[in-house]
């Protein structure tokens, strides 16, 4: 199982997101996951760091322009995705990724807030 580590740039860029009402709560993750394609456009368009920039997790040991370095999305691009973060947060867990089980808890926590 490999030792992610927490993309603290993307923890960031959520929150503010959120902060902005920046985020779809309607929709599920089956149905707004972004596809393949969703991701090479972000990264010709935005480059690698516009692509992290959505994925809370990093792969130390995988090579640092590949989408396999990349992994638990929060949105799909554009959004945060309020089915996402639970998602997250329940692979995270089932997976033994503790820091980024709690970085999820706590943007669903803060979505949740800013809505009430």
């Amino acid at each position: 199982m490999p030792n992610y580590e927490l993309n603290q740039a993307a923890v960031r860029r959520a929150r503010q997101l959120i902060g902005d009402g920046t985020v779809d709560v309607d929709t599920q993750w089956s149905d707004a996951a972004p596809s393949a394609d969703d991701g090479n456009t972000v990264i010709q368009e935005q480059g690698w760091d516009g692509y992290a920039a959505w994925h809370l997790a990093v792969d130390p040991d995988a090579g640092e322009e590949t989408k396999k370095r990349y992994h638990f999305p929060y949105g799909d691009f554009s959004t945060v995705n309020r089915a996402a973060l639970i998602h997250g947060k329940q692979r995270a867990a089932q997976n033994d990724h503790d820091e980024v089980e709690k970085a999820f808890d706590d943007l669903l926590q803060r979505l949740d807030e800013e809505r009430s």
